[in-house]
C-alpha cells in the first residue's frame, strides 16, 4: 500500500511516498522551507503544496514537532505560540480534503526504526532523539510507543529547554565544531540516562547521518547508534502512521 507521509519539521517540511508494507521510500523526497513565520495558515498553504506534488487523494500520516493529543497541538514547541490548541488535523484536511493522522514528529521517527529499521524486535526501553532544529524523543518499550515523550524540553541552567543549548539548530547558530557541539549533546545524553535509563538510544534527523563526526564525545555507557532510515525516518513512520494503529495519547 503506498501513502504520502509528511515530516514537518522547524526548517524544513518534507514529504514522500511510502510503501508501507516493507517501509520504502519509492518516491523522492521533497522539500520545502518551513515558513519563517512558523505560523498555522503559513505552513498549511506548505502541506497543500507538498500534497499537490505528489498529485496525492488518499490518507496522509504528518509527523509534527509539538505534543499532540487527539490530533490537537498541546505545546508550540519550536514554532509559533499561536498553535497552541489548534486541531492540527482539521486544519489540514481542510486545506487538502484529505484525512489526515498527526503524529508528534520523534514518535513517528521511532516508529519508524522500531517498524522497519534497527530497533525492530528489540526489549526493554528504547529512546529515539531526533536532532534538527530542536531535540525530538520518542519512546518504546518492548515496542510499544510511550507518547509525547519529550524530553528536550528539560530546562538547563539559563536556558528555557536544553534543545536550545544543545540541537543542531544552536550548532549552526553559534558556529560550533562537531568536538564543541559533540560534548553539548553528550551532557544531554547523560540526563536521558540518569533519568529514564535507557536499554538502547537511537539518533535520527538530518544530524545523525553525522554520527561519525561526534560519536568519539558520546561517552555514556548505554549503547547509542544511528538509525538507519535517518532523515526519511519522519516520513517513512508519518506515512504508517496513517494507516496502523499507533497509540498518540
Amino acid at each position: 500500500m503506498e501513502v504520502l507521509g509528511i515530516d514537518v519539521g522547524g526548517s524544513g517540511m518534507k514529504g514522500g511516498i511510502v510503501n508501507i508494507e516493507t517501509g520504502e521510500m519509492i518516491s523522492e523526497r521533497y522539500r520545502i522551507p518551513t515558513p519563517e513565520s512558523r505560523k498555522p495558515e503559513e505552513m498549511a498553504e506548505v502541506i497543500a503544496e507538498i500534497v499537490k506534488h505528489f498529485d496525492y487523494k488518499g490518507k496522509v500520516g504528518c509527523g509534527f514537532p509539538t505534543v499532540i493529543k487527539k490530533g490537537i497541538c498541546k505545546s508550540s514547541g519550536n514554532l509559533d505560540e499561536s498553535w497552541l490548541g489548534v486541531n492540527i488535523e482539521e486544519l489540514f484536511e481542510e486545506k487538502t480534503g484529505l484525512d489526515f493522522t498527526v503524529v508528534n514528529d520523534a514518535d513517528i521517527a521511532g516508529y519508524a526504526s522500531m517498524e522497519y529499521g534497527i530497533g525492530k524486535g528489540v526489549e526493554g526501553l528504547v529512546i529515539m532523539i531526533t536532532i534538527g532544529t530542536g531535540l525530538g524523543s520518542g519512546a518504546f518499550y518492548d515496542g510499544k510507543l510511550i507518547p509525547n515523550f519529550e524530553l528536550g524540553q528539560m530546562p538547563y541552567k539559563k536556558y528555557k529547554k536544553i534543545e536550545l543549548w544543545a540541537a543542531a539548530s544552536a550548532k549552526e547558530r553559534e558556529g560550533l565544531s562537531y568536538k564543541k557541539w559533540g560534548k553539548r549533546f553528550n551532557k544531554f545524553l547523560k540526563y536521558v540516562d540518569l533519568i529514564v535509563a535507557p536499554d538502547l538510544i537511537l539518533l535520527g534527523g538530518g544530524t545523525s547521518k553525522d554520527f561519525d563526526e561526534f560519536k568519539k564525545y558520546i561517552t555514556i555507557d548505554t549503547p547509542v547508534k544511528p538509525a538507519e532510515l535517518q532523515n526519511h525516518a519522519g516520513i517513512i513512520g508519518a506515512a504508517a502512521a496513517a494507516i496502523h494503529k499507533i497509540p498518540m495519547d
